[in-house]
């Protein structure tokens, strides 16, 4: 049952109860003495009967009349009372959905603030990976501009090595050739044909052939190989042995296929792996 019903049917019994108290409580209410109205005709002793008798019933109903406002009086305060317990009911409903009211104001405010923080962190999070891929940017133009200038400097040295060598190469040819004029790259291209045809060189007899120093040959033979032009080793018997790049891969894939290999295994199966006849010339 709905709980405003339940407080309407007892307002209505307790109207109902405090009717019929105050009802009882008039019946036995005393009435007006005799006496009362033997003092109010001894100083009329003169008046007729009549105006007496209506003097009397006048007093009578305006006593009855007092006695009936007081009664309503009596009725009316109860009827201003008893509406006291559903307001007190309508109290707590109101409060009960005030509290609601706010504690959805309190969750939605903590919502808002829960999502302000995020968006927050979401920002400082974006704003972090953006300075880390600028400074990955930045460093990989910087290792770019480095490799750059290594490259460039790597050139501009093997270019002047190049120059330098070329030069020498054309000073020792004037003497050699007695005179013949020739290109001094025709001169480089002989140095190295003549090493890679013989294979194994004294670096001596290799100065002496070309007309230089011995520690110029060495230099030139050094420089060839940092250009990638020639491959090999120099021994400690000032020899210079030519391989190619076929019979060192020969060579690789000789020690790879064996997983280890001793320097008297390799000494053993370099004359298969490695060729160190010189060609001879028709």
């Amino acid at each position: 049952m709905d709980i405003t019903l339940l407080i309407a049917l007892a307002a209505v019994t307790l109207l109902i109860l405090l009717s019929i108290g105050l009802f009882f409580n008039t019946r036995n209410t005393p009435k007006i003495k005799p006496p009362a109205q033997n003092r109010a005709q001894r100083p009329n002793d003169g008046v007729p009967r009549r105006a007496q008798i209506a003097r009397n019933r006048g007093m009578h109903m305006r006593g009855a009349g007092g006695r009936r406002q007081a009664d309503s009086e009596d009725e009316e305060e109860p009827v201003e009372r008893t509406p006291d317990l559903p307001d007190e009911k309508m109290g707590v409903k109101k409060r009960a959905k005030l509290e609601a009211k706010a504690e959805k104001k309190a969750q939605r405010e903590a919502e808002e603030q829960r999502r302000s923080e995020k968006k927050k962190r979401d920002q400082q999070a974006e704003e972090e990976r953006q300075k880390l891929d600028e400074k990955r940017q930045l460093e990989e133009k910087r290792i770019e501009e480095e490799q750059r200038k290594l490259k460039e400097e790597k050139e501009k040295q093997e270019y002047e090595e190049y120059l330098k060598m070329k030069e020498a190469f054309s000073v020792e040819a004037e003497g050699f050739d007695e005179g013949e004029s020739e290109d001094s790259q025709n001169l480089l291209q002989e140095f190295v044909s003549y090493i890679k045809k013989n294979k194994v060189v004294v670096i001596e007899d290799l100065a002496a052939q070309f007309k230089l120093k011995t520690q110029a040959a060495i230099d030139r033979i050094q420089d060839l190989q940092k250009d990638d032009i020639l491959t090999g080793v120099i021994d400690d018997r000032g020899k210079f042995i030519y391989v190619s790049r076929e019979e060192m891969e020969a060579v690789a894939k000789f020690i790879k296929q064996r997983g280890r290999v001793s320097i008297s295994e390799l000494a053993e199966n370099s004359n298969h792996l490695i060729n160190l006849t010189a060609q001879v010339s028709a």
